[in-house]
């Protein structure tokens, strides 16, 4: 059975075009994906990513627990600041990607992407070991709304949230619309923006506040279609296509994120410190297309007449009008920035260039 957030009615009311995704009912678009993108780009939108897993882990040795389980240095994480990281099995391949907030001493909220929940509770519960920790999966208790633009902190403002100085990677508890939720300034678009964390019985009044609130801005309400676009464009992964159980961080370009000199060991610690020192075998990669074809997931690479890869995600870019694309190819020397490939579409190969990424400039730095 497919399952529904607490606002799967206001987005039929809206004539979403509506798509199972993870398992969801959820809103693709609701009017066309370009207008929504470039709405997100230019003032700001409202997304119900409700089926995203909310997982919270507290207990006298969670700080302990959760440092054992992914490479990011917790022990260091602050009160109120949040970090990004991966969830990595033995062989350092990834059950998923997370978002880790500290909520308080020895209490944490874990941000779970929609068809992962289980795996990832599955999988703290098996690392739980003799951990004094509690692990509560409290995702079907709570919804969430993204709001994200240029505009974001202006509606915010209006709605009367008082951490407008509030920084990149934080969450507060707050109160809007006189609700009481956590508010945290992180989004999955590369604009600045906020994510509304609540009970689900507030679900609909907050959206509709929201809206109302938000009319001066330009706001509308955004899809996955859209979401999937701005995530691209701004080089961020998407777990099931660019991340998965056979990759590891360094292969997917997550370096960044691995502290090199995190003393408590992990799952999967050896290879992605092994991988780090002596390189990989396969990377991930930025393309661009020179002709109009659009490279899709699944698309095969190749270079000199050879497979080398295959895409993962890939669509045209509304902000810049060009097709793009991201994948993984064998590490070889010569594979880099501006090199040519090719992107078998419909049995015929059609030139791409490597490029860096993100494919445009973020602004959600604060």
């Amino acid at each position: 059975m497919v399952k529904q957030t607490y606002l799967c009615n206001k987005h039929i009311a809206l004539n979403a075009k509506m798509v199972d995704f993870a398992g969801w009912y959820m809103p693709v678009q609701y009017t066309s994906i370009i207008e929504e993108h470039k709405t997100v780009r230019e003032n700001v939108g409202l997304f119900d990513v409700s089926h995203m897993g909310e997982v919270f882990v507290f207990g006298k040795d969670a700080t302990q627990f959760l440092n054992s389980i992914v490479p990011q240095n917790i022990d260091k994480l602050e009160y109120e600041k949040a970090v990004y990281c991966q969830l990595p099995k033995e062989n350092g391949g990834l059950i998923d990607d997370l978002i880790i907030y500290k909520l308080g001493i020895e209490s944490y909220l874990v941000i779970c992407n929609a068809s992962r929940v289980e795996d990832d509770v599955n999988w703290f519960s098996i690392n739980k070991k003799d951990y004094d920790v509690s692990i509560d999966n409290q995702s079907h208790n709570y919804s969430l709304l993204a709001i994200q633009g240029p505009k974001a902190i202006d509606l915010m403002r209006k709605m009367g949230y008082q951490y407008e100085n509030q920084k990149s990677f934080t969450i507060k508890p707050a109160v809007i619309e006189g609700i009481k939720l956590l508010a945290s300034r992180t989004g999955y678009t590369g604009e600045d923006g906020f994510e509304l964390l609540f009970e689900n019985k507030y679900a609909q009044y907050l959206w509709d506040k929201i809206l109302e609130q938000g009319e001066e801005f330009g706001i509308k309400p955004i899809g996955l279609g859209a979401r999937d676009t701005l995530r691209l464009e701004a080089g961020l992964h998407l777990y099931g296509n660019d991340l998965d159980e056979n990759t590891t961080s360094v292969e997917a370009g997550l370096s960044w994120s691995v502290p090199k000199d995190k003393q408590a060991d992990y799952n999967g610690k050896s290879v992605i410190m092994e991988q780090l020192s002596n390189g990989v075998s396969k990377k991930l990669i930025g393309l661009e297309m020179l002709d109009r074809n659009i490279p899709r997931h699944g698309y095969d690479i190749y270079y000199n007449g050879e497979k080398i890869g295959t895409v993962t995600s890939g669509c045209v870019s509304p902000s810049t009008g060009k097709n793009i694309a991201m994948g993984y190819v064998k590490n070889l020397p010569e594979i880099c920035t501006d090199t040519t490939v090719q992107i078998m579409i419909r049995e015929k190969l059609h030139d791409a260039k490597i490029v860096k990424r993100p494919f445009i400039q973020k602004r959600n730095r604060v």
